[in-house]
């Protein structure tokens, strides 16, 4: 199963924010999008969610047509979106948000099996069950996002923004649950960052925005040893 995305066009008004995208994410493979505010980084994540509407082009997932499809529809598709800062429902304890991101499934053994990998990823968690998301940490709450994205067995996993507003060994210890995540579970990840520097350091593949337009794609070790990518993106 592959990601393909050609030549994606979407507008936002009279502005084109993303112009004529192209790229491919192989089944297994986390790709990390960087670039800087207003590249186009969450618009193209929305568009490929079903949250957001393209002008053109093509998005396809095993052989699903990923634009203009209700986000219900994909999620049965295997797709799942953690969205920047609003994935969990503050008024919910934790284990009801994660029972939440299960509600399509059948088979409820299957589920609690999901469950139970997911508690020992995020062992914080499971300490906190009962309590209301909006007790959580910064860190928690993100934990239990990604979770319940996880509890609709996804196999295309987008993520916006997971480490915004974290302390840096926080962030640290997301970023490596992601890596872990992608590698046990065969996971095709694309993760939206700007934290480009972590982001690209767990990726396989690293693709760079700039207004809207893809600025360079490559592995992301070669990325980060690209003099120019460095200087514009990594700070250094």
């Amino acid at each position: 199963m592959t990601l393909i995305v050609s030549d994606l066009c979407v507008d936002h008004g009279a502005i084109r924010a993303i112009n004529r995208v192209s790229f491919r994410v192989e089944q297994g493979q986390l790709a990390a999008v960087i670039g800087a505010n207003g590249a186009g980084k969450t618009t193209l994540l929305r568009s490929l969610s079903g949250l957001g509407h393209a002008a053109s082009g093509h998005a396809t997932w095993h052989d699903h047509n990923l634009l203009h499809a209700k986000p219900e529809k994909l999620v049965r598709y295997g797709v799942s979106h953690v969205c920047e800062g609003k994935s969990v429902i503050p008024e919910l304890t934790v284990e009801e948000n994660l029972n939440l991101g299960a509600l399509w499934r059948k088979d409820a053994k299957e589920a609690k099996a999901t469950r139970e990998n997911i508690l020992e990823t995020f062992p914080r968690l499971g300490e906190r069950l009962s309590q209301l998301a909006d007790t959580l940490s910064g860190g928690e709450r993100q934990m239990l996002a990604i979770g319940r994205a996880l509890m609709s067995k996804p196999q295309l996993l987008l993520l916006d923004e997971p480490s915004l507003g974290l302390a840096p060994l926080v962030i640290a210890q997301i970023f490596q649950n992601i890596r872990e995540l992608t590698d046990e579970m065969g996971l095709t990840v694309v993760l939206v960052e700007q934290n480009a520097m972590s982001a690209l350091e767990i990726a396989d593949i690293g693709i760079v925005l700039n207004l809207g337009r893809v600025a360079a794609t490559n592995s992301a070790q070669q990325l980060i040893a690209d003099p120019q990518v460095r200087a514009a993106y990594l700070g250094y």
